[in-house]
């Protein structure tokens, strides 16, 4: 072997073992030592990386939470309070109770309801659709029927109906990750808090149109005649916009608005059929 190639063996192995020294010394000196509670929290949340808790994954939740000093504005919706305490638990703290929250459509416009006045032959998308026209009914704040809330679902918790033309929301499987609610361009998807034996009532409406131009648009619309306000002896419905609407928080589920409104614009699910009473009964035998 020729004295010019083993100097030059000799000098690039000088070379990469300086460059070893260096690499070494500045990895040890900016190395991120990470927290092993983040691996741990991680392993206990869902993995359903759906940004239902505000971030862009789990693991960057898992490390909110061990950033974090306490757990306030923070909740994953999918693991629910479950979760939530094994969390806790792993960093020593107490999580806060969270009422689980389902998703709900303010918007009944059924074609029996909400007839058609035109007819859109463009892309099927929400968010295009509603940024070229009002839409195929006279009502411009109805569910448009193209099913971009169904899309964003990750957890095939909606459907959409093919008589009604509205998306069905399927409580057991909806988590309230709120992709729907991004996904609709017309803010007709609301997460309320989920009551026992999934009770609902809301008003499934959000026309802000008067009276007369929403009736005429939707025979279920809201008209704000404000009878439901009125009967409402808790305080939990407000009347905007020519809107009313039930705050979850306070109704206690005493459904007289149901009845008291003309229009029926008040939904109530999942409760049992209501009683007869005596005098109604006692006429109808006697009649």
């Amino acid at each position: 072997m020729s004295p010019t190639i083993i100097i030059t063996i000799i000098s690039l192995s000088l070379l990469a073992l300086v460059s070893a020294v260096i690499l070494y010394f500045v990895a040890q000196k900016f190395k991120v030592i990470e927290d092993p509670r983040i691996d741990q929290i991680q392993e206990v949340l869902p993995a359903a990386n759906c940004g239902g808790c505000g971030f862009a994954g789990c693991r960057n939740f898992a490390e909110e939470l061990v950033k974090s000093e306490s757990f306030e504005g923070l909740n994953c919706p999918v693991g629910g309070s479950d979760v939530m305490g094994a969390a806790a638990k792993i960093l020593g703290r107490e999580a806060p109770v969270v009422d689980p929250l389902v998703a709900v459509l303010l918007c009944n416009g059924t074609p029996e309801f909400r007839p058609r006045t035109s007819k859109y032959n463009g892309a099927a998308d929400c968010r295009i659709s509603n940024s070229l026209f009002a839409g195929e009914t006279d009502c411009s704040y109805g569910c448009m029927g193209l099913g971009d809330c169904v899309r964003a679902c990750a957890f095939d918790a909606m459907y959409m109906d093919s008589v009604t033309e509205l998306p069905v929301i399927i409580d057991d499987k909806c988590v309230a990750c709120g992709a729907c609610v991004k996904a609709c361009p017309r803010n007709l998807i609301e997460l309320r808090k989920k009551a026992k034996k999934d009770r609902k009532i809301y008003v499934a409406c959000s026309n802000c149109d008067k009276g007369g131009p929403a009736r005429r648009a939707c025979k279920v619309a809201c008209t704000a005649c404000t009878k439901c306000f009125k009967v409402c002896e808790f305080g939990a419905i407000t009347i905007e916009n020519n809107l009313a609407y039930i705050d979850a928080k306070k109704c206690t589920f005493c459904r007289k608005c149901v009845t008291e409104c003309p229009t029926n614009s008040i939904i109530e699910l999942n409760f049992p059929p209501r009683k007869v009473k005596a005098e109604a009964q006692g006429e109808a035998v006697n009649g």
